[in-house]
């Protein structure tokens, strides 16, 4: 019965490791997941908040960038901000380059334009030239050197001064406008900030609005670096991608919230890695919108700037298609760590924290002693099996009658006396 004991957990143990082989053996032909099957299953493969310390880094480069810019370059502001005289020439069938153009313009006005640039393509194509404020008198000595240098051609295919338009914005109605757009501008962000402290707590609020002002900075610093010039209507474009971030980063942290509910009751994720998943589960919504996003701006760009001419179009396209880019790497690798490292220098977060740490230290300490134990078990040599000594005679039992056998009667009884029974011969 031992010995079949024995053989029986010889098979089981046996059984057991060739499952294990077998379960190893599968696991290393399963297929690994690619980069974008890990990135669509959103499964937490991503480290982004535990990185958190590289995307500060990345993101303090980003914004000293964008502050150097607005401080070493400055803005190149539309006439509706500074005022002055903005005068527009089709170009027509003319081959004349921007410099030809100013040449005119510093011999007529006597002084060099602020800026000459082409503006659409092909038919649609216009010089727009931007000056200081100039008189009636300035204005028309100026299309008349311009006509007799390029004759332009109007609307009904003959050569005309009327095809040179111009138009004049006092430095009165530029401050207004600025006024105006830094107003609209605080507007925003003080309802933001109410909307925000009212649908999440307040560390949520502080993170969603450093990322608007995040944005904005960035924005304003890629125009000053590129030298976009700032209308109205980049104002406008503003506004609207900060609505943009705002909501990409309301989306993640609708999700943060969902993951995170009640996590305190709970040691299997701490809230640093909930919220890492949560950021991992948004990836592709957050991308997806802006593509969806970037898709009819560059079409914007394309068909009513290049196409059409419409230069007020494309100060309106440029800073959306920044402001889009901008927004969408802030809601994921700087709202959500900045959220996290916020809540971490709360009591609640860092017992918890702790006690998700001290779990799996012991965890990894049992696991650790059981491994030992195995080890142990297995270098241990069996031991050969031990010998009976035979048994000494005095100790060994009789042997057992035959059958039909008289029993034999012990010639001593108990007290060491002699038995009864009488030796033959004797009466």
């Amino acid at each position: 019965m031992a010995a079949r004991h024995n053989r029986d957990a010889t098979s089981t143990e046996a059984d057991a490791s060739d499952a294990e082989s077998v379960a190893e053996s599968v696991a290393a032909d399963a297929p690994r997941h690619g980069f974008f099957v890990r990135l669509y299953t959103g499964t937490g493969a991503f480290e982004v908040v535990g990185r958190r310390k590289f995307w500060y880094t990345v993101s303090a480069v980003i914004v000293g960038i964008a502050l150097g810019a607005m401080l070493l370059r400055g803005f190149t502001f539309g006439i509706d901000f500074e005022g002055g005289t903005k005068v527009s020439m089709p170009r027509g069938d003319s081959q004349a380059t921007t410099q030809q153009v100013e040449a005119v313009f510093s011999e007529a006005i006597g002084q060099p334009p602020e800026s000459v640039v082409v503006v659409g393509a092909g038919d649609t194509a216009t010089y727009q030239i931007r000056s200081e404020t100039l008189s009636n008198e300035q204005t028309e000595e100026l299309r008349t050197a311009l006509f007799d240098a390029f004759q332009p051609v109007g609307a009904d295919g003959q050569p005309s001064t009327q095809a040179i338009s111009d138009s004049a914005v006092s430095e009165t109605w530029g401050g207004q406008i600025t006024q105006k757009a830094l107003i609209a501008l605080v507007v925003f962000l003080v309802l933001a900030a109410i909307y925000i402290t009212v649908r999440y707590e307040r560390y949520m609020a502080i993170a969603a609005l450093a990322t608007l002002i995040f944005d904005l900075v960035v924005t304003a610093g890629v125009y000053a670096l590129v030298g976009f010039e700032v209308t109205p209507a980049t104002v406008i474009g503003l506004l609207t991608i900060l609505g943009f971030s705002l909501y990409d980063t309301v989306i993640v942290f609708d999700k943060v919230e969902e993951n995170t509910e009640g996590f305190e009751h709970t040691t299997r994720r701490t809230f640093a890695e909930q919220a890492n998943l949560a950021v991992n589960q948004t990836f592709m919504r957050s991308i997806n919108t802006s593509l969806i996003s970037v898709l009819p701006i560059v079409a914007l760009m394309v068909i009513a700037v290049w196409l059409l001419g419409v230069g007020t179009l494309m100060d309106l396209a440029l800073v959306q298609l920044v402001g889009v880019i901008v927004g969408t790497y802030s809601s994921i690798f700087f709202a959500t760590p900045l959220l996290v490292s916020l809540r971490e220098r709360t009591d609640v977060v860092r017992k918890h924290t702790r006690r998700v740490q001290n779990r799996r230290e012991t965890a990894a300490a049992k696991a650790a002693g059981a491994e030992g134990l195995e080890g142990d078990d297995d270098r241990a040599e069996p031991e050969p099996a031990a010998v009976a000594a035979p048994a000494p005679a005095a100790a060994m039992p009789p042997d057992k009658p035959a059958p039909g056998a008289r029993p034999v009667r012990p010639s001593t009884s108990r007290t060491g006396r002699p038995s009864g029974k009488r030796s033959p011969g004797k009466r």
